[in-house]
């Protein structure tokens, strides 16, 4: 259709709205008040990032925290959680917020260092996340298992399986070490997985078969078990306070540097057990109702540089996935198996999948009996 002279009204409405949103798009971040919200694990970054963002950028952060994914999904779930970067798990949690739509799709050309990435990280994380569009990932780690060595050696002796999920799940070790503390995460999606490795069986396996074994292994030693948190075990492992945790590496050797700079003679080990272990990916991420996703996506930046992400890595005990940050990594970090494992460990690690809804629901009601006894 040819119009000459005058440009419809529907037109000229249409023209605006686009311009509209081209200026939005292109100015949002420029307009945006120097204010970044940011909501991530406790006891999970350097001491001077954040002071070095806002040093560079002028941007204040507000920097809460959390310790559990649960705790972070109740948040996004919910709608209007006023954060601008959120770190959640890749599997289950992320894919399943994704599904949900509570992200923001990455912006890449906001993202000068994207190309720092380890391209076998971005392929984990693919599996929440297909074609990496709506998460970065941060760190990533194993969940195995953290030991005082004189307390377990006291307890059981010089046969204490040093390689083995047996020294948690066998409930006649289990019952000895109950008297110097064990405490598991309290995450049936970390926690399930473990169970069924040492039973031989999936331990990715989502069948109610397989979640009842489970179950049954952790019922065993339920009455053993003192604790479930998904944080405290860092300081009651450094402290003399637990014997033996199940949790994550760097929490692990966060504890063992601890005891060390204390020196209370508290000897903190760290064992990926022969039956396997969970490789897990965390994500930045940005909600979709951020209220500055422009300067989140400067924070995520300066986190991809290099010398950022190793500093990071120094400090947490976790590898980061910046293929050329590794070479700025201190070299005890470095060098660390329990941080950096190699590959003989890395041939037993596994990645979950994401879960149906049903079997979500029938974990957490299974999980929620275990801890309470019933």
């Amino acid at each position: 259709m040819k119009f000459i002279g005058r440009i419809p009204r529907t037109l000229c409405r249409a023209a605006l709205i686009v311009l509209a949103v081209a200026l939005f798009s292109t100015g949002a971040r420029a307009e945006e008040e120097k204010i970044l919200n940011i909501y991530n694990w406790s006891d999970y970054i350097a001491p001077d990032t954040v002071a070095k963002f806002t040093a560079e950028t002028g941007i204040k952060v507000n920097y809460d925290v959390y310790d559990s994914n649960e705790a972070l999904e109740a948040k996004l779930l919910a709608g209007k959680s006023g954060y601008d970067v959120v770190v959640p798990s890749a599997i289950p949690f992320f894919a399943r917020q994704l599904k949900a739509g509570v992200y923001r799709k990455i912006d890449r050309a906001q993202l000068k260092n994207y190309g720092n990435l380890d391209p076998q990280i971005l392929e984990k994380a693919g599996a929440a996340d297909p074609g990496n569009a709506y998460g970065i990932p941060y760190l990533w780690g194993t969940t195995g298992l953290g030991y005082n060595v004189k307390l377990v050696k006291a307890a059981l002796g010089a046969d204490a399986p040093q390689d083995s999920f047996a020294l948690l799940f066998d409930p006649a070790n289990a019952k000895k070490l109950a008297g110097c503390g064990i405490s598991l995460l309290d995450s049936a999606q970390e926690v399930v997985p473990a169970a069924l490795a040492y039973q031989g069986r999936n331990p990715v396996a989502k069948t109610g078969a397989d979640l009842e074994a489970a179950i049954a292994a952790l019922s065993a030693i339920r009455p053993f078990i003192k604790k479930f948190h998904s944080s405290q075990y860092i300081n009651d492992l450094a402290n003399g306070d637990l014997c033996l945790a199940f949790g994550f590496s760097g929490d692990v050797v966060q504890a063992r540097n601890r005891a060390r700079d204390a020196k209370n003679g508290v000897e903190i080990a760290y064992m990926v057990p022969k039956e396997g272990a969970t490789l897990w990916v965390d994500m930045m991420a940005i909600p979709a109702d951020a209220p500055h996703p422009g300067n989140a996506h400067l924070f995520i930046d300066f986190i991809l540089r290099p010398e950022n992400a190793a500093a990071i890595s120094n400090t947490v005990g976790y590898p980061n996935p910046n293929a050329k940050a590794t070479a700025l990594v201190a070299e005890p970090i470095r060098q660390d198996p329990a941080i950096y494992p190699p590959e003989t460990t890395r041939a037993r690690l596994f990645f979950d999948t994401p879960a149906a809804p049903d079997f979500e629901r029938q974990r957490t009601r299974a999980w929620t009996r275990l801890k309470s006894g019933s």
